[in-house]
């Protein structure tokens, strides 16, 4: 393995223990490198700043589940969603991160193509997508990117949160009523 991934990774490591003893604004560069006995420079050789250290961590774990042999999306969703439930107190705190190079910009980002591709797929498979749902699709991806991320920062709140399976079924659930909605006459805005 690469020094260069090492060094990541051992940096990674620290970030993570530290968000777990106190919040991130209050964490340094120094503290991290402090943790796993580097020095500064080859903190800032690797990364930016600690924000893009969080993204980075998130990166890291995604691009492993998209490498992964998966059967259909709701397999991947729960995967990301286990890996969340696994690292829950990394994924708490990062959650709470707000503003600029945030992980929940990053989030977003990485979230909202997704999201678009799922949705198309679904709605014209339904039947459901229609010009109205062509007319404000950006509008519609963004509430339910907003509510994905809402619901998963709420579900990491909880200390003993439920299980990635049983919230993978919830979301779906949500995503399926939506769909209904969608392909109802609730939406037919001529009425």
């Amino acid at each position: 393995m690469a020094d260069s991934i090492l060094t990541k990774r051992a940096l990674a490591n620290s970030l993570m223990e530290l968000m777990n003893e106190k919040p991130f604004e209050k964490i340094s560069v120094t503290d991290i490198c402090d943790r796993c006995g580097m020095n500064r420079k080859s903190f800032y050789y690797h990364f930016q700043d600690k924000y893009e250290l969080v993204n980075w961590i998130f990166d890291q774990q995604f691009l492993k589940l998209i490498d992964e042999d998966v059967d259909n999306r709701w397999e991947l969703l729960e995967k990301a969603f286990q890996n969340f439930y696994d690292y829950h107190d990394f994924y708490r705190h990062a959650f709470q991160i707000e503003g600029q190079n945030s992980f929940n910009e990053h989030f977003r980002e990485i979230l909202t193509p997704v999201l678009q591709e799922t949705y198309i797929t679904i709605l014209k498979n339904s039947g459901a997508y229609n010009s109205m749902m062509d007319k404000y699709f950006d509008f519609y991806i963004d509430v339910h990117t907003d509510a994905l991320i809402s619901a998963i920062k709420r579900w990491l709140s909880v200390k003993n949160c439920m299980s990635a399976e049983e919230f993978t079924s919830f979301i779906k659930m949500f995503v399926t009523a939506t769909i209904k909605i969608a392909d109802s006459d609730i939406l037919d805005f001529n009425k």
